[in-house]
């Protein structure tokens, strides 16, 4: 008689509730794009790096940029080096290269680095290269994946390449399309990335059309940080939305219902001259106060629930404020110190905050776990 064991056979299966959002993609409308890659780093003591690659600029139009980019992941989750070249942007229609030099250490885990756009125009991307110092001090030339190009798009698909900032996630933005194109001097292939209809442009406080130069004003700040507040939390699951750091602490979901909330208030406080009455108190009380209440009720709904509330409450803001001029933005509030424009002012201060808020949640939401289903010893006679 012969015994046949079979080894114990331990399957990581990820709970389909609860996929995570990092092997998805996601497709956003912004006025900035980007592209990247990955490498995994260790270093025993602080290293220097470098990252090159050629690139140029085609626009007509005020404030379309290019640049590198390259972030240090640690392994604790923060971030160790990060330059994105915003502070020298790349304009130049000329084939130049570019360079961004850094650092990793002990605590270095990744190397994440690729090009960035900003806004209309055609911006075009070659020969990307990274070296890190060897032993000696020496720059040693990593290899890296689809570096000159030559492996052409397919489908919106930049090969050896991933759309977006994460090694992790894919965000194809609808304003930009990417292609491959022949250089002009030698035929090679060169990435060329083209962004077009963009109005608004994230970077830069204009008055909107259509209103007095205030309002208008006003309108573009509030809207700026509306969009970094949608752009902070979209795309996150129901596990990351309802995230609780302790027991005290607040939802990501409810602090954007936080936001709704507060809004709402300063809509009656300062278009009607009144505070809220029993029907909004209902509708908006637990909202406005968090605690104990709202960590029971905002919970169990989609990031999006939360998004389409706040986006309700803005539209409100910014028609009610097109009723209105700047005169009004300095009226006195009846029985107050304040007058309108700082209400809208401190409307803005708050959201500001609990962004800061919002971010800090993120990053200490853990990784999902993973179920392990372990196969028992079978014996086959």
């Amino acid at each position: 008689m012969s015994l046949y064991f079979f080894k114990a056979v331990t399957i990581t299966l990820l709970c389909v509730v609860n996929f995570s959002i990092f092997s998805q993609t996601k497709k956003v409308s912004r006025d900035w794009t980007s592209f990247s890659q990955s490498i995994s780093v260790k270093a025993n003591k602080k290293t220097k790096f470098k990252l090159q690659a050629s690139v140029r600029v085609e626009t007509e139009t005020e404030g379309g940029f290019a640049g590198l980019w390259v972030r240090v992941d640690n392994t604790n989750g923060e971030y160790g080096f990060f330059d994105n070249m915003m502070d020298r942007p790349i304009s130049s229609n000329q084939w130049k290269k570019y360079v961004i030099e850094g650092a990793i250490d002990k605590h270095s885990k990744t190397i994440t680095f690729g090009g960035l756009c900003l806004n209309n125009g055609k911006f075009y991307f070659d020969d990307f290269e990274l070296f890190i110092q060897n032993e000696k001090g020496t720059y040693e030339k990593l290899a890296l994946s689809n570096a000159q190009f030559e492996n052409q798009i397919d489908n919106e698909m930049i090969p050896g390449w991933k759309r977006g900032i994460s090694k992790d996630e894919k965000v194809y933005v609808k304003e930009f399309t990417a292609y491959s194109v022949k250089n002009k001097e030698d035929k090679s292939f060169c990435l060329m990335i083209e962004g077009k209809g963009i109005k608004n442009n994230s970077n830069t406080i204009n008055a909107e059309e259509g209103f007095t130069p205030q309002i208008g004003t006003l309108i573009s700040m509030l809207n700026n940080l509306s969009r970094r507040v949608e752009s902070a939390v979209q795309g996150l699951d129901v596990r990351q939305t309802d995230h609780l750091l302790d027991d005290k602490a607040n939802r990501i979901g409810a602090l954007v219902m936080h936001l709704a909330a507060a809004e709402a208030y300063y809509q009656v406080y300062t278009f009607e001259n009144r505070g809220f009455n029993d029907e909004e108190k209902a509708k908006w009380k637990t909202g406005l106060s968090l605690g104990d209440k709202a960590r029971d009720e905002f919970k169990g709904k989609p990031i999006s629930h939360y998004l389409d509330i706040y986006k309700e409450v803005r539209k409100k803001t910014v028609e009610e404020l097109s009723k209105r001029n700047d005169e009004w933005l300095s009226q006195l509030r009846p029985g107050s110190i304040m007058n309108n424009h700082w209400a809208w002012f401190h409307v803005m201060e708050h959201q500001s905050s609990h962004l800061g808020q919002i971010l800090m949640l993120k990053k200490r939401i853990p990784e999902e776990e993973k179920k392990k289903i372990t196969l028992p010893k079978n014996k086959i006679d």
